[in-house]
């Protein structure tokens, strides 16, 4: 990869837009692909749509340095990046749409020896058919370079960071890098060698996507064993984060923590992905996500048992993000559980709490018993009080000034134990 070479990233969302980043900062020319208008207008100005921990200076740099802007139509380019969204279709199998809307795009700009990675979460086989997309649009390539075709590399590259540490891991873990040919894996490897410091390793493409997929359903599963944990202690009203916290003093036990749910755009989502792949054989990964698909309806029996016992009932909600400290609501049982308690009381006055939001999601904007309040005023004026997420600012509150005593608590994350 040399600082001439340009680099389009067709997907400007949490991993697309701090990708793009992060190679402008390291000589990279990158044009970043987004079909939303305001994204674009928005990175054009230097600025940046969603909240991620020093994304918006990379941004505002790489921008005023010239080696990034943002357009709604693929460009010509050395090597592109597709990070796309892959959500569900039915049954839990993978929508590829996004996948090939962005193939299209880049086939339509391919003169030969370019470079292809796919960084989106996919199921298996996803790579094979975003080249497959490109080589039925353009007949005149090939993976191989036979019949004196002009030939393209192909590569899978999944994504391994943690919302609210993008930028740093983006840098500093190692990557996977599965290619359909030898040949587009090693040059895989010399972009991300240009910005990556963690151990790159190569492979094929359907182990590359397998990787990323099993990772997460690993923790998938131990958060499963946590929340069934949960419910078992509850039912012998023993507390279940005394329990882990003395379990994991055996010095090979590592009990994770349970919770309302899983969110998120990777644990939530990829199990599913393996389960639609080879579902005869995904017993385990199966049963590890309905045991945490079915926590938030738990969670609201619950409060709704709690609120029976009170006339018009007023319920704080702490927390709608999928996890702590950001502002990421994608998958998130927080905001699920929230929707839903608002249609099962609907005599109850809700009070959805998130620092890191400015206006509901439309579908609780929509509910006329759900508003968006302070911390504080929230459980001021609260009956109920219900720990979804554990922000810092909730973590860090007075328990004492908040008259905690006073409310019926419900705490699905152990902080005010």
């Amino acid at each position: 990869m040399t600082d001439q070479q340009t680099v389009a990233v067709v997907g400007l969302g949490y991993i697309g837009l701090p990708t793009a980043a992060v190679l402008a900062m390291h000589g990279s020319h990158v044009i970043g692909v987004d079909v939303n208008q305001a994204t674009v207008d928005a990175v054009n100005r230097g600025e940046v749509p969603f909240v991620e921990p020093d994304l918006e200076i990379a941004v505002a740099g790489a921008v005023s340095q010239g080696r990034l802007k943002a357009d709604t139509t693929t460009p010509q380019a050395d090597v592109y990046i597709v990070a796309v969204p892959t959500p569900f279709a039915e049954g839990y199998a993978a929508d590829l749409s996004y996948i090939e809307a962005a193939a299209d795009g880049i086939a339509d700009q391919l003169t030969g020896g370019e470079l292809v990675i796919l960084e989106s979460t996919s199921p298996p086989g996803a790579t094979q058919h975003m080249a497959d997309r490109i080589l039925a649009r353009r007949p005149d390539l090939s993976l191989d370079g036979r019949d004196s075709r002009r030939q393209i590399h192909v590569a899978h590259c999944p994504e391994r960071v943690l919302p609210g540490r993008v930028m740093i891991e983006l840098i500093t873990n190692d990557r996977i890098v599965g290619g359909l040919t030898k040949k587009a894996a090693e040059l895989a490897k010399s972009l991300y060698q240009t910005f990556c410091q963690g151990e790159i390793m190569l492979t094929d493409a359907v182990t590359a996507e397998m990787a990323k997929l099993v990772e997460n359903s690993y923790r998938d599963v131990n958060i499963a064993f946590a929340n069934e944990l949960s419910l078992i202690s509850a039912k012998l009203g023993i507390d279940v984060w005394e329990l882990i916290e003395l379990a994991n003093h055996h010095p090979r036990v590592n009990i994770l923590q349970p919770g309302p749910g899983v969110g998120g755009h990777c644990i939530a989502v990829d199990p599913w992905f393996i389960v639609s792949s080879v579902p005869e054989h995904a017993n385990l990964i199966r049963t590890a996500r309905e045991v945490n698909d079915a926590k938030p309806g738990q969670v609201i029996e619950r409060v709704v048992a709690k609120a029976a016992r009170l006339k018009d009932p007023r319920i704080a909600a702490l927390g709608l993000a999928f996890k702590p400290d950001i502002d990421d609501l994608r998958e998130s049982p927080a905001r699920r559980i929230v929707a839903r308690l608002a249609d099962e009381l609907p005599d109850a006055e809700i009070y959805a709490v998130e620092p890191h939001i400015e206006q509901l999601p439309r579908e609780l904007a929509e509910r006329s018993n759900v508003s968006l309040m302070p911390f504080e005023a929230a459980v001021r004026d609260a009956d109920i009080v219900l720990m979804l997420v554990d922000h810092e600012t909730f973590r860090a509150a007075d328990r004492r000034k908040l008259k905690l005593r006073e409310k019926i608590v419900i705490d699905t994350r152990g902080v005010w134990r």
